[in-house]
């Protein structure tokens, strides 16, 4: 129950409906004052004058033609004039604007007068003592009291109403999508991958329910790859430590040199592995960007890889240098230990990307095989030996490299033999 009353469609609901209920109480306010009370004193007025008009017309009249005036008089006014004593004794019957109408005898009147009733009956009456005799007008409230304008009071409380329900409804627009969010990041945050967000609505929402199920979707491959990566771990450790065991026990009976040399390349394939994995462990966080000179960085690679390279032109880009010079590492260690000599590098420097290509001229990859290569641990070769199989993570971290920062790198055939592998950078961050 707490957890509903905090929620963000409860809160917004209950300001919303205080905001109105504050709204309405001054509308209704401002109505009375400036509409009500105003017609409820000129009615009251009208309906004093009307009553003292009457008793003055009365007293003027011959005594033979009274009766037949307070005949029309009530038939016409509804008002009873009489000198009669009626029993009018109690207070007359409560009824809307009696105060006003009171006040407006009295003005007239010149004395203070108040209303009084006749036990069982509705009727108001009043007691006008004038030219020597003792009057009492009566009349029915319901007739002469002023109604309030019920149809403004109903207009502003309809037009409340329809607005804090069209808010209401606005609101919940709003606060659905944001539950369903937030339900997700839950599943998110417990592992599992939920169902994509509808990517429907305003654009706000559209755009958070896009970035939300790419996220998603990145958390999922993350979980994954920390799976696979922890399953590489153990399984490639395994070997290069068993080796490394059986050279130890056999150092107590034969410490030979080659034995002390095989159990240091076995520490050196498992230090080369921690190293991969480490290095595909740091690709998941973007570098800063800098700005350099590409074909620079191009030049120092190539002199260290001892492949060719003419010089090229400046090419100015906003990046993270060691990033890319990972990946073109990798990318050029990849072609000169499957494709082989030669290797070429080539930069196309356009106005707005630049474009980084090494060729090599080996048997190339299977058109089906070119998007599996760029999975942790996948192997073209099936030997597990680092001279020929590698760890299988260099174009795993080529791949997450790029992503997390935002460029491309992409394999493909090229027509002769061999591969083509592009990197891909906007020149301007």
């Amino acid at each position: 129950m707490r957890g509903v009353a905090g929620s963000l469609y409860a809160r917004t609901a209950l300001t919303l409906a205080f905001a109105f209920v504050v709204f309405q109480a001054l509308a209704t306010w401002v109505v009375v004052q400036t509409l009500i009370l105003p017609v409820a004193e000129r009615s009251a007025d009208d309906l004093a004058g009307l009553i003292v008009l009457s008793a003055q017309t009365w007293v003027e009249l011959p005594p033979e033609t009274r009766a037949a005036f307070e005949r029309e008089l009530a038939r016409r006014h509804g008002l009873r004039l009489t000198t009669v004593d009626v029993g009018a004794t109690t207070p007359a019957p409560s009824f809307a604007f009696r105060r006003q109408i009171e006040d407006a005898l009295s003005r007239r009147t010149g004395d203070v007068v108040a209303l009084h009733g006749v036990p069982g009956t509705a009727a108001a009456w009043l007691e006008l003592p004038l030219s020597g005799h003792d009057l009492r007008v009566g009349f029915y409230p319901q007739r002469y009291a002023v109604r309030p304008p019920l149809a403004a009071v109903a207009v502003v409380a309809v037009g409340t109403l329809l607005s804090l329900l069209t808010a209401l409804f606005l609101v919940r627009r709003i606060t659905v999508p944001l539950a369903r969010a937030a339900q997700a990041a839950r599943q998110v945050g417990a592992g599992e991958l939920p169902e994509p967000l509808p990517e429907t609505g305003p654009a706000e929402l559209a755009e958070l329910a896009r970035r939300f199920n790419t996220m998603a979707t990145e958390v999922r491959d993350l979980l994954d790859n920390r799976t696979t990566l922890l399953g590489g771990i153990s399984h490639d450790l395994r070997t290069p430590m068993t080796r490394l065991r059986l050279n130890l026990e056999l150092l107590r009976d034969d410490p030979a040199p080659a034995r002390i040399d095989r159990a240091l390349a076995d520490l050196d394939d498992m230090n080369r592995l921690v190293a991969g994995y480490l290095d595909l462990a740091r690709a998941a966080r973007p570098e800063a960007r800098t700005r350099f000179d590409l074909a620079v960085l191009l030049g120092e690679l190539a002199a260290e890889a001892g492949v060719p390279w003419e010089a090229a032109p400046a090419c100015e880009i906003d990046a993270g240098p060691l990033a890319v010079r990972q990946i073109l590492a990798n990318l050029m260690q990849n072609a000169l230990r499957y494709g082989g000599a030669p290797v070429e590098l080539a930069l196309d420097c356009g106005a707005r990307q630049a474009r980084v290509h090494v060729r090599d001229n080996g048997p190339g990859i299977p058109e089906a095989q070119l998007e599996k290569v760029f999975r942790p641990f996948y192997r073209l070769e099936d030997s597990r030996a680092q001279a020929t199989g590698g760890t299988g993570l260099g174009l795993a971290i080529v791949r997450q490299l790029a992503a997390i920062n935002g460029w491309t790198v992409t394999l493909r055939n090229r027509p002769t033999s061999g591969i083509e592998a592009t990197l891909e950078l906007p020149r301007s961050g």
